[in-house]
């Protein structure tokens, strides 16, 4: 199942139905239950009502795929709007801020299986809601304590995405790729597809390796940059390497550091040395890894409390502030707990 969110940028009420119509249409091929597709409409149309009536304008992300051994669709609504003064106010039943029953979205977190908001005054606000295909299916527990979050968009007017990236558990920890085919499109797409599969087939242990192994099978392709991100949970340690523009950064409360990767297409020519850069793993870091769709210049320092926000609203905080809308983009974010 593709895992690309699709993108509608809303700004009138009569986009509205449509997008009902087709999230609707989305839940039930998942296999969601003619009731529980109606209870997912329901949330889309607090979602966007809410978003004319406060923003004027937004944007609303969706996918349906199946993750965490579940059925789901994962829906992010994100605005520039004036922000949110309480958070924990509005949440309750009753409190409107517009002469109506106050109830938008206390119902959109009853209905959903996850419901997270984030919201700063003159900012903007960002919601981000996961929808099982049966209402009482609780979030699963995080493996070895490690939450992450993708968003994953195409280059406008695209029907396909040239970035792609994947998480392999192994028995001592896991490895990230993330990577960007040459351009965008299908050919693109081809490759870093050929890349992921050699990423999950590969033995290899060490990031250098790895990418080693990668530029010998996409040697056909258009070529691709990535960056290779693994945890060894007995030495407690991240193992980073990389070539061309992924950008890479830990942080860990204010500090934070980037990873710089080497000069190099994989694929057509990489250089011949290749060294990792090994660094503490420890609780309370996040990891940022993205594509040069989004701009480099960012801080999550910059965002009030964001870092204690889980990994998909700190992703849309970043694709929201950063996005350039000129190629493919995608953002992982992995928060250890």
């Amino acid at each position: 199942m593709d895992n690309t969110f699709s993108c509608y940028k809303i700004d009138d009420r009569s986009l509205i139905p449509f997008i009902k119509r087709e999230i609707h249409n989305l839940a039930l091929q998942l296999g969601f239950t003619p009731h529980r597709a109606a209870e997912t409409d329901i949330i889309i149309a607090e979602l966007t009502s809410n978003l004319i009536k406060y923003a004027k304008e937004g944007e609303l992300l969706y996918r349906a795929h199946h993750s965490e051994g579940q059925n789901q669709i994962e829906i992010y609504c994100i605005d520039q709007g004036v922000g949110i003064d309480n958070v924990v106010k509005i949440m309750n039943d009753g409190y409107s801020s517009s002469n109506t029953l106050g109830q938008g979205l206390g119902a959109i977190k009853r209905l959903s299986n996850d419901f997270q908001i984030y919201s700063m005054k003159n900012w903007g606000t960002i919601q981000y809601i996961k929808i099982f295909d049966k209402a009482e299916i609780p979030i699963p527990a995080l493996i070895n304590g490690f939450n992450y979050a993708t968003i994953r968009v195409n280059y406008p007017g695209e029907r396909i995405c040239g970035d792609g990236y994947h998480i392999k558990y192994l028995k001592d920890g896991f490895q990230i790729f993330v990577g960007d085919g040459l351009g965008h499109g299908a050919n693109a797409n081809e490759a870093v597809q050929q890349a992921i599969k050699a990423f999950k087939q590969t033995r290899q242990t060490e990031p250098a390796a790895i990418l080693r192994d990668i530029h010998d099978e996409v040697k056909k392709s258009r070529g691709l940059v990535a960056t290779i991100a693994t945890v060894n949970y007995k030495t407690e340690s991240w193992n980073i390497c990389g070539i061309g523009n992924i950008n890479t950064r830990i942080y860990r409360g204010l500090e934070n550091k980037t990873y710089t990767p080497y000069n190099g297409i994989i694929g057509h020519n990489i250089p011949r040395t290749l060294n990792s850069t090994i660094v503490p793993y420890e609780k309370h870091q996040i990891i940022v890894m993205h594509s040069d769709g989004l701009r480099t210049r960012w801080n999550l320092n910059d965002l009030v409390s964001i870092i204690k926000q889980n990994s998909g609203v700190i992703a849309a905080a970043l694709y929201k502030d950063n996005i350039r809308g000129t190629d493919d983009a995608t953002v992982f974010v992995g928060k250890i707990i």
